[in-house]
């Protein structure tokens, strides 16, 4: 059978109507994108001035204590030295810059994702429509993010950050729904037996015994904003992602390979801090139920 001889599938439009929305939003929600845009920008500016003010051997003492607070040793030495490091390669403004963006991206992404996850886990009919979104997302490769984002927003920091949040998300709602999900139904019942209400509950069992579940979900939103904070260098973010762009662009070796090692230095830096907020606090469970247990009346 020849090639004219096979039936033919009509072509369904989708990147003409996803073209066609997207001129719309444009043309209709101009003010909802200029709000975000200087919202974008007075964060992300704001935060990347606060961290160029001091010297930078100011912001390396505070790193390394941070980190011998929250981790050890090891991570504090790693820090002080990786962080000179930076300094001494002359990447510690675009460093910053990208600390500043990734910092930003993730608490809007952990501020949408863990309320969503909380409502997934508590809600069977919630968790089957957001399952199917989250998986989109995830799938989705990171350089379509920048699309989308390009066109409401132009070049520049604020699609960066935009496509960063959205390219973030998933892990944050995935990993929150499961900590909830996996805490001992007998001990929920148990705080329900002693008058506890859903609020009390989630606040007092279900957030605290998930918490090293819910933490690694933050350690996972921070992880991908901080790839995906290199990779939106192509769309004019700066930080370390321009230094690689601008690298490839001038086939410069050594500015590629001091861009990467200062993106490396900041991602184990987040990755063992974030990885160490998460442990258990060692609260025994005997102690969470009794909280509920109501306080006894006054003898008269």
């Amino acid at each position: 059978m020849s090639t004219s001889d096979t039936p033919l599938i009509p072509k369904v439009p989708i990147g003409e109507a996803v073209d066609s929305g997207i001129d719309w939003i444009n043309d209709n929600l101009e003010w909802l994108l200029d709000a975000i845009t200087a919202v974008m920008s007075f964060l992300i500016d704001g935060l990347t001035d606060l961290l160029l003010a001091p010297n930078p051997l100011v912001l390396v003492a505070v790193f390394t204590v941070l980190a011998l607070l929250v981790r050890s040793w090891g991570l504090a030495v790693f820090t002080l030295i990786g962080t000179l490091l930076i300094i001494s390669m002359e990447m510690w403004e675009p460093a910053m810059e990208t600390l500043s963006l990734v910092l930003v991206a993730t608490v809007i992404a952990v501020v949408v994702a863990v309320p969503v996850g909380i409502l997934a886990a508590r809600n069977d009919t919630v968790s089957a429509v957001v399952r199917p979104v989250l998986d989109f997302m995830q799938t989705m490769p990171a350089f379509v993010y920048l699309v989308p984002v390009v066109l409401f927003f132009g070049i520049g920091v604020v699609p960066g950050v935009c496509a960063t949040i959205v390219f973030a998300l998933p892990p944050g709602v995935r990993l929150t729904e499961l900590g909830i999900r996996q805490v001992d139904g007998e001990t929920v019942e148990a705080g329900e037996a002693f008058g506890g209400t859903p609020w009390q509950i989630l606040r007092g069992i279900q957030l605290p015994l998930g918490l090293p579940t819910i933490m690694a979900g933050v350690n996972q939103v921070i992880m991908l904003a901080l790839s995906m904070a290199v990779v939106a260098g192509i769309v004019g973010a700066g930080g370390l992602g321009g230094e690689v762009v601008q690298s490839i662009s001038t086939l410069d070796v050594p500015q590629g390979v001091e861009g990467g090692l200062s993106v490396v230095i900041l991602a184990i830096f987040l990755d063992r801090l974030t990885g160490a907020i998460g442990q258990p606090t060692g609260r025994s469970l005997v102690a969470k139920v009794r909280s509920f247990r109501p306080a006894a009346a006054p003898m008269a």
